[in-house]
């Protein structure tokens, strides 16, 4: 018959077995993880710099600095919103979205899906209400409750 004390260190063997295994796993989802962070980051950085090597040209509003504008092309990120700039800067897509609301009213994301021309399913609803709420986020539109957009009054008619 084993003696308790060989039965302990046994177990005591186990319980380190599994805590070294369990912390290379650990060290491996941190390797992991951190790489995402560094992506994420550097991805962020690139989107945010302007061009270099690209000849952009300026938007100027009397009295005001020169605003830079990049072409826009689908798929590109939103500028925020400033004095100056037209809806010309955003990507196609957006830019229809900015074309339905700029009579001033609201509309929520299903009147706005069926004004561009898409069919008002759940897919297409959702894709309009992220790029409406991208376009929120960014001063383009206003939010005035959940998923009930309208371009902001002071800029009904204008840029």
């Amino acid at each position: 018959m084993p003696s308790v004390m060989g039965l302990l260190e046994e177990r005591e063997r186990a319980a380190r077995q599994r805590m070294e295994a369990l912390q290379a796993e650990l060290r491996e989802a941190e390797a992991v993880w951190e790489r995402f962070v560094i992506a994420r980051e550097t991805v962020g950085e690139v989107l945010t710099e302007p061009r270099r090597d690209e000849d952009v040209p300026s938007v100027v509003v009397a009295g005001e600095r020169p605003v830079q504008v990049t072409a826009a092309v689908s798929g590109s990120v939103v500028p925020h919103w400033q004095e100056g700039l037209a809806p010309t800067v955003l990507a196609p897509d957006y830019r229809r979205i900015m074309d339905v609301l700029a009579g001033g009213s609201a509309m929520d994301c299903r009147q706005l899906a069926a004004s561009l021309g898409l069919e008002p399913v759940p897919a297409k609803v959702e894709g309009v209400r992220s790029k409406a709420k991208r376009l929120a986020a960014r001063g383009w539109l206003v939010e005035e409750r959940p998923g009930l957009f309208r371009v902001p009054v002071a800029r009904v008619g204008g840029s």
